[in-house]
């Protein structure tokens, strides 16, 4: 496993060159966001999207993935977005949240038969960076899967998270302690009644 140490304010463009190459390569990554560390990939890369649901133990067919992209504008080109819906994201985003849209059929094969995905637009200049050069979404799942047993683990250390996944994730951004608490998920498919799935680190009205 490669470790690259930079912080969300100084962020270095040698190594963020790395990271596009090996996301382009179909490798694995842990990277900072706005909440908890994830582990991503290049979200229109079939085998690699297949590598994090075997190594997280998802079922792309029963689980809702998630990508994160740059901007609304790299969003708006795989998920759906309607007037109302558009409205709700531009207040929140970017920030702690998860919002479940439909999927548009942009997404690849593995997306297929999924009617819906979640959009994530993290707080956090790294990932956001990451998405801008790839030049689309990273699919990203946070370092903890629901009912994963993490006790012995701090799951905001980088170095612990190194430990834990350098047999499995070809590079590491060490962007300084992470968070313990995950995004807010809001369902957003039908944006006349948003519903919070899951109440998490954003806080969010609805008029």
């Amino acid at each position: 496993m490669t470790i690259l140490k930079m912080y969300p304010t100084s962020i270095n463009a040698r190594y963020m060159e790395l990271v596009e190459n090996a996301l382009r390569d179909g490798e694995l990554i842990v990277y900072p966001t706005d909440t908890l560390y994830a582990v991503g990939c290049n979200a229109l890369n079939n085998g690699a999207i297949e590598r994090i649901c075997q190594l997280k133990g998802l079922n792309p067919q029963k689980t809702n993935l998630s990508i994160i992209c740059c901007d609304i504008s790299q969003a708006s080109e795989y998920v759906k977005i309607d007037n109302r819906a558009f409205r709700i994201i531009k207040e929140a985003l970017p920030g702690p949240f998860t919002f479940i849209l439909p999927a548009s059929t942009s997404l690849p094969k593995v997306f297929k038969g999924r009617k819906v995905v979640g959009l994530r637009i993290p707080d956090n200049p790294i990932a956001l960076d990451i998405a801008r050069r790839l030049g689309n979404p990273i699919l990203t799942t946070s370092v903890v899967s629901e009912g994963e047993d993490m006790s012995d683990i701090d799951i905001a250390d980088p170095e612990a998270l190194a430990m834990k996944y350098e047999d499995t994730v070809s590079l590491l951004i060490d962007g300084g302690e992470g968070g313990y608490e995950p995004s807010t998920v809001v369902d957003l498919t039908d944006s006349s009644n948003p519903v919070i799935v899951r109440q998490g680190l954003g806080i969010i009205e609805f008029d």
